[in-house]
């Protein structure tokens, strides 16, 4: 390990702890008092623990998660397994110790479903962010990223999930279980791809100016942001031009629009969102990543 990637790991593993916590503060306040549906191997946790009290979620969650995590040693690699490992343990050590601690009384459905769904798709995109799963399910929608790598993870979370909960809803003699705990879903997964995909937005801006080079270095000293030249051709008047193409942070729109005006009232500008944008200054690519 080296000095740079030992403060890395330690900022990865600080994430994952509190996402770990998180997500053991939402099941135990949420869902279990409520008897929302969830999916994954913590819902067959939840029918055991329903039908035997004795027998704790976590544990069960740990035994069970042991033959996917060997399946997932053999094609996610070592690094990814083991954060996964510390992930899965903290988060089933965590939903014991929470439950042992306090009970939490039950509260309306609804707003079981909605604010579970949300601290718990939180929890889960500031563990997957780091490359750990909580395995189960997870780990399993992690595997299928490979194949499937253009579909979001949470949609392949939530693919996955489905039909536990309905094994739940059966299992709780209740169709307003699943129902709810679909709500639940829905809001976790879209709050998850918000968080791994959402919050390092970027722009991409078209400018058609009649002085595109001064106010291409003019953008590259105020905003430190390379533009690129594009060719094109009037419409009306039949004249070449060159279209100013340049990719910012979210956080750079209003200085960018600022500039544009003052340097060229006349100009035109187009301002588009733009997803993964790899390369100097934005993210590097990272193989599997998510």
């Amino acid at each position: 390990m080296t000095k740079h990637t030992a403060p890395r790991l330690a900022r990865d593993y600080l994430w994952i702890t509190l996402g770990s916590v998180l997500y053991s503060l939402s099941f135990d306040w949420f869902y279990v008092p409520n008897q929302l549906g969830f999916g994954g191997l913590t819902a067959l946790g939840m029918i055991l623990n329903y039908l035997s009290p004795a027998v704790p979620i976590g544990t069960v969650v740990l035994v069970l998660n042991i033959p996917i995590f060997i399946l997932g040693w053999k094609f996610l690699g070592g690094h990814a397994l083991v954060s996964s490992l510390f992930a899965m343990a903290a988060t089933s050590v965590l939903v014991d110790l929470c439950a042992a601690l306090y009970s939490f009384p039950p509260m309306d459905p609804m707003l079981a479903a909605v604010f579970g769904g949300v601290s718990l798709g939180a929890a889960l995109g500031m563990i997957f962010s780091r490359g750990a799963t909580t395995g189960g399910t997870d780990l399993i929608a992690r595997l299928l990223k490979l194949p499937f790598a253009w579909l979001p993870m949470g949609k392949l979370v939530m693919a996955v999930d489905l039909t536990m909960l309905l094994a739940v809803s059966v299992a709780f003699r209740s169709l307003e279980s699943a129902m709810y705990g679909i709500i639940a879903l829905y809001i976790t997964t879209a709050v998850m791809d918000q968080v791994l995909y959402g919050l390092d937005r970027s722009k991409v801006a078209y400018i058609v100016t009649s002085s595109p080079r001064p106010m291409a270095a003019e953008i590259d000293r105020q905003l430190d942001r390379g533009v690129t030249f594009l060719h094109g051709e009037g419409s009306f008047s039949g004249q070449d031009k060159l279209v100013l193409m340049c990719a910012f942070k979210q956080r750079q729109i209003v200085p960018l629009k600022a500039l544009v005006h003052t340097m060229d009232p006349e100009a035109f500008l187009i301002v588009c969102d733009a997803h993964e944008v790899l390369g100097q200054g934005f993210r590097r690519y990272q193989k599997n990543d998510l």
